[in-house]
């Protein structure tokens, strides 16, 4: 494997290695501060998006689809958000300021929510819905309302890129030859105790809104914030941090303005180093061959006037780059093909609400004779206990055996294990469209054609298969990005890794109600019943499985394909600061 620039800031440099030597700071004695943040965040913000729909109905009067698109934009944006967030961590603040920053921030918009119950001036005022008569919002309790979605969003944006990424920056010592199984144990329990925090968070705090009320419903997630900003903070004295030195969009947009202003110069010969700028002590003096159009900015026209004669370093950032920044923007570019094929698997973990509308049409019972029935949104706790399961499962149980044979220390590839969880899409997807066909059949056979609330004699049970194989697809492939992202970039670009993986959610949110608009228009031309109709015994939401299968098996040929063009580079680090001195030599860990 090629080896490339080494000149990210000696600053950032000598502070990451000073912490790192430094016992007291840290390890895992950090873990419970880093988790506890992230996982009672995750508690609050989807104990509070599970129910909104019923908040937005009953207390602003607001109709099904209204809410729905509400819930759904506060959604996109708070998995648009982190990007924006990762680029202040890594390039300005740093990650442990971002975080503190965005839970502050989220703290205050659930408050702000919380008023919304408490007031009774932030809501209209109360009536039947039966009626028909209710009054609407005003404009001012809309937007004390959305005043608190945004807050929450843009908290969202500071917590979700960096915590992941400054809890590895807790463990991530190149010196160290177990380095990589360390790093994996890490991402996987961390995403595990995630799980356990949504499990708790549609059950524990949708049980506390629907029998205590708003105010009280509101108030525990609220509550639990400000211990995850109590927590966060208690820890700080043990955190490492590593600085931000130097903004990451500036040099960005400084590479592409210094290629195009240099494309008409020809590329020097490969094996040339007196062309390109590059800082003393650098123990790589060319640019990488891939994406070779960007080495043009980095090209020295003329040396008297690009560079300075007494440390010979550039006079003008925005005239002649270094070869660092040019690698490190390919670093972006090279990811975004495989990033790519995470929208389409985004769109189908995504699909909670048809799920819930089957299961709200079976037999919910436990077994005959029970009183008991599970809550129609209860059954997707079956997908998080696959995945808590299957992740404690594969790295105390799977990872030391297959390491065996692939003599790698995380067991699978990268590349492996998110093909691996994209075929399980598929795979969730057509079980998915074989049991609603089965559920549709039966429907019709009961004479329930015209009746799509009437109960099915059919156990909801059947939904299980499917949700378990969504949290397979979901732990394999999701990790799997996680940790490449974080691997193919240097640690100042390590927060912009772990945000693509929101940012493909937010797309696969965008995609999967497109698919869904498109599929209800074409499927309804002609005034026929469309295959996402309101009544589920005349629609054909088995052929909507089927669509999103078909486009999930495209998808991970496309997948193979990218993968492929990559290259066989996934598992190793590559930048600067995973370069460690041994014996004399630069040695590649």
């Amino acid at each position: 494997m090629e080896k490339i620039e080494e000149n990210n800031s000696e600053i950032a440099k000598t502070n990451y290695e000073d912490v790192l030597s430094d016992k007291k700071l840290g390890g895992l004695k950090t873990m419970p501060f880093i988790i506890a943040n992230e996982a009672l965040e995750k508690v609050a913000s989807v104990g509070l998006i599970a129910n909104m729909i019923l908040y937005l109905k009953n207390e602003y009067h607001l109709t099904n689809a209204s809410g729905a698109t509400i819930l759904f934009w506060w959604s996109a944006i708070s998995n648009f958000t982190p990007i924006f967030g990762a680029f202040l961590a890594d390039s300005y603040l740093g990650r442990f300021y971002v975080i503190a920053l965005g839970t502050f921030i989220s703290l205050t918009g659930m408050v702000v929510l919380w008023l919304t119950a408490t007031l009774k001036e932030a809501r209209p005022h109360p009536c039947k819905l039966e009626l028909g008569n209710c009054q609407k919002p005003s404009i001012a309790q809309f937007a004390f309302l959305f005043s608190s979605f945004a807050l929450m969003a843009i908290g969202a944006g500071g917590i979700r890129p960096c915590s992941l990424a400054f809890g590895a920056d807790q463990f991530d010592n190149p010196k160290n030859p177990n380095n990589g199984g360390i790093l994996q144990s890490f991402f996987n329990w961390y995403y595990a105790s995630i799980g356990i925090s949504v499990l708790i968070a549609v059950t524990v705090i949708v049980y506390i809104q629907t029998q205590f009320g708003w105010v009280v419903g509101f108030g525990v997630p609220t509550g639990l914030m400000f211990l995850a900003t109590i927590f966060f903070l208690l820890g700080s004295t043990l955190f490492i941090r590593i600085k931000a030195n130097k903004s990451l969009f500036t040099n960005f947009v400084q590479v592409v303005v210094v290629a195009w202003k240099n494309k008409h110069l020809a590329l020097p010969p490969l094996d040339s180093n007196e062309w390109y700028q590059y800082e003393k002590g650098s123990t790589s003096i060319f640019p990488t061959n891939k994406l070779r159009f960007l080495n043009k900015a980095c090209i020295i026209r003329n040396p008297e006037k690009d560079l300075d004669p007494n440390n010979g370093i550039s006079t003008n950032p925005w005239n002649l780059c270094t070869i660092q920044q040019v690698e490190e923007f390919k670093s972006l570019l090279k990811v975004l093909p495989i990033w790519s094929t995470s929208i389409m698997i985004a769109v189908t973990l995504s699909q909670h609400a048809f799920p819930v509308l089957q299961a709200n049409t079976m037999d919910r019972h436990l077994s005959k004779g029970s009183n008991f029935q599970i809550p129609a949104s209860s059954y997707g706790a079956f997908g998080i206990l696959t995945l808590t399961i299957w992740l404690a499962f594969y790295d105390r149980v799977l990872v030391p055996w297959i390491s065996r044979f692939t003599r790698k220390p995380r067991g699978l590839s990268f590349k492996q294990r998110m093909g691996m969880g994209l075929l399980l899409s598929c795979a969730a997807q057509a079980v998915a469209a074989l049991v609603e066909r089965e559920r549709r059949s039966r429907a019709l056979d009961q004479g329930l054609a015209d009746y799509p609330l009437s109960q099915v004699d059919m156990s909801a049970m059947w939904l299980v298969p499917q949700h378990c194989l969504s949290g397979l697809a979901e732990a394999f492939n999701a990790i799997g990005q996680i940790e490449f992202y974080y691997s193919q970039f240097p640690k100042s670009m390590a927060s912009i890794g772990v945000a693509l993986f929101s940012l493909g959610l937010g797309f696969g949110n965008l995609v999967g109600s497109l698919i869904v608009e498109i599929v209800d228009h074409v499927s309804s031309r002609g005034g026929k019943v469309s295959w996402v109709s309101n009544n589920l015994n005349l629609g054909h939401y088995d052929y909507y499985y089927w669509v999103l299968c078909f486009l999930s098996i495209g998808n991970f040929f496309y997948f193979i394909v990218c993968a492929w063009a990559y290259g066989s580079a996934e598992d190793k680090r590559i930048w600067e600061e995973d370069q460690v001195e041994k014996k004399g030599e630069i040695v590649m860990l």
